[in-house]
């Protein structure tokens, strides 16, 4: 323990290098803080007086992490009008929809075809369905795309997937922990985390003079203690009732975006999630060992081309029916390929749940793949859609259509 502050100060070092190397390669910082975590760890060297390995700080740099997720996704929801949001309920519960079977039919063809039994089956079915929000949100940022007509239905199927995320958990905790939940107890679980979702948009749309009195604060010291203590506690608050802490996030950017103080608090938020948001994707890294990713590795690169053919399928399905343009349709597919957070608590339940070891590496190496992927997807998104416009001459329909 004496040595903590070291330990954190070496991994924010590292961090710094990291972002300072990407910056000049004019590259998304995701990746290099992904492997960055991975190259040290328990398995690193002890140079000198620097370990490397984190053995004692591990902890304080995940919870860093958790915090970076929070801000994250408490910036994206306050860069969205809820009246917008709602407006767009229907494209959005459709777009959903389509996403969250398709990928869960996928998972569930690729289980089976490679021999998994039937509950390994149901959790690699589970991480194919689950995006990463934080990447996602990190990444919207990055490319500055948060005003783009696609970012709101891609922040909607986010949401949706994090239902889809909350009735899956509890099902299969019931399946594999056993008497943990019953089917009466599961549809509660569920109407709760919707009714949640839906009480702060309740309040965004109706309570936003309460909210402009109550952050009427002078005193940017006071206000900031305010705003941040509110989000934590909000956070930490949903996570009790089985609603995840960074969607608990989200919602609370998203009711507090319809107030008068909504860019105040974005520009005082903007330092901490970038600082923060860093140290998640370096804590992810670190809790992966790279050597125990090669057993796996024909299966996993299976399952990743399953899940970007996916992904671009749905994206391009939902952005159509909800009436956006090719271009707008292969950014939803291409933005929602990453995969991170959600799909390791998907494959830590079956680990836990005494499910074959295989999970683990494997769950580790596709989010590592998608999580490098997916941004890099993402930010070529106009060069693949141009490819792509010349074989399916999409230009030449639009203008047809006028």
């Amino acid at each position: 323990m004496n040595h903590l502050v070291f330990e954190v100060g070496t991994a924010l070092v590292l961090v710094a290098i990291a972002a300072v190397i990407a910056g000049r390669l004019k590259f998304s910082i995701i990746p290099f803080l992904i492997i960055l975590g991975m190259l040290v760890g328990p398995h690193a060297p002890t140079i000198g007086i620097i370990n490397l390995k984190f053995i004692e700080s591990a902890e304080i740099i995940e919870f860093l992490g958790r915090i970076g997720v929070l801000f994250l996704l408490f910036y994206l929801g306050l860069e969205f009008s809820v009246g917008k949001l709602i407006k767009s309920g229907r494209s959005i519960a459709i777009g959903g929809t389509i996403y969250v079977l398709m990928n869960f039919a996928l998972g569930l063809a690729y289980g089976f075809l490679t021999g998994f039994p039937l509950y390994e089956t149901l959790i690699i079915a589970g991480m194919v369905s689950v995006s990463s929000s934080a990447i996602v949100a990190k990444v919207l940022v990055d490319l500055r795309r948060t005003g783009n007509s696609e970012t709101e239905l891609i922040l909607g199927i986010i949401l949706f997937d994090d239902i889809f995320l909350a009735v899956f958990l509890s099902v299969m905790s019931g399946l594999l922990l056993g008497g943990a939940t019953s089917i009466g107890g599961t549809v509660l679980s569920v109407l709760i985390s919707i009714g949640y979702m839906l009480l702060f948009f309740v309040i965004a749309r109706k309570g936003s003079s309460v909210l402009n009195r109550l952050l009427n604060i002078a005193s940017e010291e006071i206000f900031i203690i305010v705003v941040f203590a509110a989000l934590f506690f909000i956070a930490g608050f949903s996570e009790t009732i089985h609603v995840a802490e960074a969607i608990g996030a989200l919602l609370f950017g998203l009711a507090l975006s319809e107030t008068e103080h909504s860019k105040r608090i974005e520009k005082l938020v903007i330092p901490f999630r970038d600082f923060f948001g860093a140290l998640f994707f370096f804590s992810f890294g670190l809790s992966i060992d790279p050597l125990s990713l090669g057993n796996t590795l024909w299966l996993t690169l299976g399952v990743v081309a399953l899940t970007i053919l996916g992904n671009f399928v749905a994206g391009m399905i939902a952005g159509r029916r909800s009436g956006l343009s090719h271009k707008a349709s292969v950014n939803i597919g291409l933005t929602i390929v990453s995969r991170g957070e959600f799909s390791i608590i998907v494959a830590n339940l079956g680990i836990a749940g005494g499910l074959m070891p295989i999970l683990k590496p494997f769950s580790a190496l596709y989010v590592l793949i998608l999580a490098i992927l997916g941004p890099l997807l993402t930010k070529e998104s106009k060069r693949i859609y141009n490819v792509l416009n010349k074989v399916f001459k999409w230009s030449n329909q639009n203008v047809k259509n006028k």
